[in-house]
């Protein structure tokens, strides 16, 4: 059995003894660090970025997905590593959380509220799940994220650089804190610009979530993943979604549209294609683009979101 990196983060992501690490490790084609550093974190974040989907397709087979957000992390395991399927946050933040511990870094799960960039309004409490990690040898405490898609960071961002901008490939984020209140409990809100980005007029930064440093367990978000999957105010019921990052861009599939995004270089400018796909492809894309194999048929969708009710 491996160790926990901390008794912490051994009740973050109690240990499963049918979970191995070596085959987690495979899956996302890393080698097991010597030590858990700053850079080995920087690696094992951005392979599993690469490797991984982040996507909700379950869902819209007809079934649920693999995690209520309890303390069990096996299901999330089999789907992700066994079955080389993907997730949303809840799924490989909270797995990846996991490995991160049993690699020996000290995790702290934190929740967050994401801004939709479609209704232009903030998610409820618990709406997203991620990580604050120590990693040794000094560099403080990193902020990571795998389960975000779109304008996530490929490589951990640094929360100790408060206000200041962090450059991660081709977009640019910064922290910024936001009112008052202890070390734990004053808000911080993850910003991005860059090329491709959209933001309100008058504006050069795009807010993406908003969260505190507060420690929360998986057990936290169990009404947020009921609500992600019954709510038309939620992107993942109201579209089938399959995305993951590539060395030069990355790839999304949403409803009936394969769309196909290359970052910008010294030399291109952003580029971003959309192909329309018909039912009978929807599956062949998934398997060939992504890798994920579905057990039951996909019922495509890709429905206007409701903005909520509630002001968050």
């Amino acid at each position: 059995m491996d160790k926990p990196g901390s008794a912490a983060g051994d009740a973050v992501c109690p240990p499963a003894d049918d979970m191995d690490v070596a085959r987690y490790l495979l899956r996302i084609g890393d080698a097991r660090p010597a030590a858990p550093t700053a850079a080995a974190l920087r690696s094992l974040h951005r392979r599993h970025l690469l490797t991984v989907p982040f996507e909700n397709l379950s869902q819209h087979c007809g079934g649920r997905w693999s995690t209520r957000a309890t303390p069990d992390l096996r299901p999330a395991y089999d789907k992700i590593v066994d079955r080389r399927r993907g997730g949303f946050c809840y799924e490989n933040n909270g797995l990846f959380a996991w490995l991160l511990t049993r690699l020996g870094f000290e995790v702290t799960l934190l929740a967050a509220q994401v801004r939709n960039t479609l209704t232009g309004r903030y998610g409820p409490p618990f709406d997203h799940l991620v990580s604050m990690v120590a990693a040794a040898g000094g560099g403080g405490r990193w902020l990571c994220d795998v389960g975000f898609g779109g304008t996530g960071f490929a490589e951990p961002l640094s929360l100790e650089v408060r206000d200041e901008p962090q450059t991660r490939g081709h977009l640019t984020y910064r922290i910024r804190e936001d009112g008052d209140g202890d070390r734990d409990g004053v808000m911080r809100v993850l910003e991005v610009r860059g090329e491709g980005v959209r933001v309100q007029e008058g504006c050069e930064w795009a807010e993406m979530y908003k969260f505190t440093l507060a420690p929360r367990r998986r057990e936290d978000f169990a009404r947020m993943c009921e609500y992600h999957q019954s709510s038309p105010s939620s992107i993942f019921f109201c579209k089938s979604l399959c995305s993951i990052l590539r060395p030069n861009g990355r790839l999304t599939y949403m409803g009936h549209r394969l769309i196909t995004t290359t970052y910008p270089t010294e030399h291109s400018p952003l580029e971003t294609t959309t192909r329309d796909l018909k039912d009978e492809e929807i599956p062949v894309v998934l398997e060939n683009e992504f890798g994920v194999v579905l057990r039951s048929p996909l019922i495509p969708k890709d429905q206007d979101i409701v903005p909520p009710s509630v002001m968050y």
